[in-house]
């Protein structure tokens, strides 16, 4: 009768390595690809997902079914080492009984399925819903205990907040694959670019009206016309008395077709009879909403307005797009206008560039919470609008003035250095120091 309970204990064994490699498995396969899979007509994917979904039923069946195995694996053991050597057969059954179970019927099933936890995950659906289905009375009985005990210790079952939003976990997420490098860093910052379309302000991605190209809607038809002609843009701001009154956008395709509608007499054409109204839109809307606004009116061009009405930039859709795809580099490697790398490791960037570009451009990480530019962030940091010249160094980088334009930083040098440096130089902020 020994073979068949060393049947009984080998079957135990079995039971509880494929509980332990459920466990690791249906904890560890990514749901996102059971609910790819699930949409893709498997069955045993769309099990999973419903696994998944009962999560605390299914930790408590698969605890049990193994724990289940395990006592009575090393209960029979124990009977038959105590019928061969005596009262000494229970350390022989407790010491052969832990290298089988933790070699056989743990570490080995779990290793297996943590190395490939979605395939594991499939193959053990199934059967892990017909064993749920058999255990499913033992497993309510042991919730009902497990919640009496958790309230008579004043712990609140179900009471579960994430540290991170779902937002926040996606990025980590991707962040991770691209670190273990399964995602190259182009399609990283595409991904962050597009989670962060919910956090980011119109303001934050606009052209600043100080390098809006405009022209003044009162010049004379064929001056106004080779301005129009002379300019990179398709789109151009009319205004009238000042700047800061636009009084409506003049597409070139359609001044193109008025001089030909004319027969090229550009004297004749009457530019408020072929502009379009300007759309204004306040500048702390989402940039996520802003996007949706410019799909439902089919244009791609506004007016940005502060509180007060006044005119604070312009934004295109293409402003929007170039936050999740990120500015096309040419041939020179140029990852970001305003960008220079320096042959001795300092980057060389133009003031009026945004602090999101250069993190993108460069794989840094500098706060763009308070300033939108580069130079905003060093009149923050300074408390004050620095000379040329002057050096400051914060979050990890020195920056260098190299040139300023009345109140405006154009230019500056950045280079990175150790935090120890950073510490050294911190007191006085304002000491002029060349690199």
């Amino acid at each position: 009768m020994d073979w068949i309970t060393f049947s009984i204990v080998l079957f135990c064994l079995l039971v509880s390595a494929f509980f332990a490699g459920s466990e690791t498995a249906l904890t560890g396969a990514s749901r996102a690809s059971m609910l790819r899979l699930s949409k893709q007509g498997n069955q045993d994917a769309a099990i999973v997902s419903s696994l998944s979904a009962m999560r605390e039923r299914l930790i408590g069946a698969l605890l049990l079914g193994n724990n289940i195995a395990n006592i009575g694996a090393s209960a029979l053991a124990t009977g038959i080492f105590t019928a061969w050597f005596g009262e000494v057969g229970v350390l022989y059954a407790t010491a052969v009984m832990t290298v089988l179970v933790v070699i056989f019927a743990e570490v080995l099933p779990k290793t297996i399925a943590i190395n490939a936890p979605d395939r594991v995950a499939l193959a053990v659906a199934r059967p892990m819903r017909a064993m749920m289905f058999l255990l499913g009375p033992l497993v309510t009985v042991v919730e009902a205990v497990v919640r009496l005990l958790l309230r008579l210790f004043g712990v609140a079952a179900h009471h579960n907040q994430p540290i991170l939003s779902p937002f926040e976990r996606l990025r980590g997420a991707v962040d991770l694959l691209h670190h273990e490098g399964k995602v190259e860093k182009q399609d990283r910052d595409m991904l962050g670019g597009l989670l962060d379309l919910r956090e980011l302000q119109v303001s934050d991605v606009m052209v600043h009206r100080t390098e809006m190209v405009m022209i003044n809607a009162d010049l004379p038809a064929e001056e106004l016309v080779r301005e129009v002609l002379a300019t990179e843009f398709t789109r151009i701001p009319l205004w009238r008395e000042k700047p800061e009154n636009i009084i409506g956008v003049l597409h070139a395709k359609d001044l193109l077709r008025a001089i030909r509608a004319a027969d090229g007499d550009t004297s004749k054409i009457d530019v408020s009879t072929i502009m379009l109204p300007p759309w204004f839109v306040p500048e702390m809307r989402p940039v996520s909403e802003q996007l949706k606004a410019f799909r439902r009116r089919k244009t791609h061009f506004a007016l940005v307005v502060d509180e007060y009405g006044e005119v604070e930039g312009m934004v295109t859709l293409e402003d929007i797009l170039e936050e999740i795809v990120g500015d096309i580099s040419d041939e020179h490697d140029v990852v970001v206008a305003g960008v220079r790398a320096q042959p001795d490791g300092s980057v060389v960037v133009d003031g009026s560039v945004p602090i999101r570009d250069l993190n993108r451009a460069m794989d840094w990480h500098l706060p763009d919470e308070e300033a939108t530019t580069v130079a905003g962030l060093v009149i923050h940091e300074a408390r004050s609008i620095p000379d040329r010249g002057q050096s400051f160094t914060f979050h990890g980088f020195r920056f260098r003035v190299l040139r300023r334009e009345r109140n405006r930083i154009t230019a500056l040098r950045i280079v990175a250095v150790p935090r120890e440096a950073e510490v050294a130089e911190k007191m006085p902020r304002r000491a002029g120091k060349a690199f």
